[in-house]
């Protein structure tokens, strides 16, 4: 089968690998569609770093490993004590890797599992892929009103719901909240913020196409930081005392420091960002507030739930996030390289894994059908 496979730094090889097999309690799912997500980007430019170089305590994989943790999918095949799903059914994956023996997976936490990972990222296979087999536990049923491509965007509605519910009592519908930054992930918390019927939702973004979605995915106010004083604009839109919490989903010096000065006593400072470098901080600018600073981690299966309940009824409409669709052969040079070069214009790319083998078969029926033609054409003269 074909395989976009990470052997490391700017390094992605479309292979032909054998399929696994389909054990007990696993499920073997042909992906229908993948996003590619920033980690993705971060691999492929500076990696690995996700990607294990030493045999991976859960997966027991290294590099190579295959791509692909945002992905919907069709199921091929129903390994032995599987019940509750079917052959032909769509659905979509959890990638969370975690051991399910450490304190920390017994506490109810296996998405901060320190023997954790991201299936196609860590090995265990990958959505870019014709096949790869993953625990039933792993897999959620699609709704029926709810397409395969809109199924790929999941995985990152999750990462943004799970951040939103981490607010708790923070987060009411009488909130004014402000999120930093507008990429994929910023723009599904402004998503699940709005289906959550929040009061005041501001965006700092500075890419002109992101602020124009970001005001139709439900946002009230989108400020450019490069134009606008933050901190006092975002204090001044929340009634004087500054934002109740603040979603930082860009991870850089100059959001943590907004973040920090915007939120209003007591307030309550979200982490969503994976952060590339150390940089300074200044505790005592939460100190004079008695602010409160917490972090976020991908998801768990109730966060899969909850957004799959929410496509399904419709309180989130994303198919706005989808920029574009490639095929598998095309990752790089029209999946990889726009998401770093024209960031500003792209939001979610969707590989779309079986386009090239729609396009072949649809080619040969054409084919066909002219030699049919041109058969009774040569009978008829």
């Amino acid at each position: 089968m074909r395989a976009a496979r990470y052997y490391g730094k700017e390094d992605i090889r479309i292979e032909q690998i054998p399929e696994d097999d389909t054990g007990p309690g696993q499920i073997k799912v042909a992906p229908a569609y993948v996003g590619i997500c920033g980690t993705d980007l971060h691999e492929y430019l500076g990696g690995p770093n996700f990607a294990p170089l030493k045999p991976h305590p859960v997966t027991k994989d290294t590099v190579p490993i295959t791509f692909g943790h945002e992905f919907s999918g069709v199921i091929k095949e129903l390994g032995e004590g599987v019940t509750g799903f079917e052959i032909g059914q769509k659905v979509v994956v959890q990638p969370t890797i975690y051991c399910d023996t450490c304190s920390v997976c017994r506490s109810g936490i296996e998405n901060a599992c320190p023997n954790g990972g991201f299936i196609g990222l860590s090995g265990g296979g990958g959505g870019l892929s014709d096949a790869v087999v993953v625990p039933s536990r792993a897999v959620l049923a699609l709704p029926d009103n709810v397409p395969l491509d809109i199924g790929a965007l999941v995985e990152p509605l999750a990462v943004a719901w799970h951040a939103v519910e981490a607010a708790g009592a923070a987060l009411t519908t009488d909130s004014t909240v402000l999120v930093l930054g507008g990429g994929p992930i910023g723009l599904a918390v402004v998503q699940c913020l709005s289906a959550r019927k929040t009061k005041k939702i501001i965006v700092s973004e500075v890419a002109t196409q992101r602020q124009r979605f970001a005001k139709e995915f439900g946002a009230h106010h989108v400020l450019d930081p490069k134009t606008y004083d933050l901190v006092a604009l975002s204090r001044q839109l929340s009634g004087g005392d500054g934002p109740d919490v603040v979603f930082d989903c860009a991870g850089v010096e100059a959001s943590l420091n907004t973040a920090c000065g915007a939120v209003a006593a007591r307030g309550l400072i979200i982490n969503v960002a994976i952060w590339e470098r150390p940089v300074p901080f200044q505790p005592n600018l939460l100190v004079w507030k008695e602010a409160k600073y917490g972090a976020v981690l991908g998801y768990q299966r109730r966060d899969f739930e909850a957004v799959l309940e929410q496509l399904a009824s419709g309180n989130i409409k994303p198919a706005a996030m989808i920029t574009g669709r490639i095929a598998m052969e095309d990752l790089v040079e029209r999946g990889f390289r726009p998401l770093i070069d024209n960031k500003e214009k792209e939001v979610k790319i969707l590989v779309d894994v079986a386009r090239k083998a729609r396009a072949e078969e649809a080619e040969g029926e054409g084919e066909g059908e002219g030699e049919v033609l041109h058969k009774v054409d040569s009978a008829r003269g």
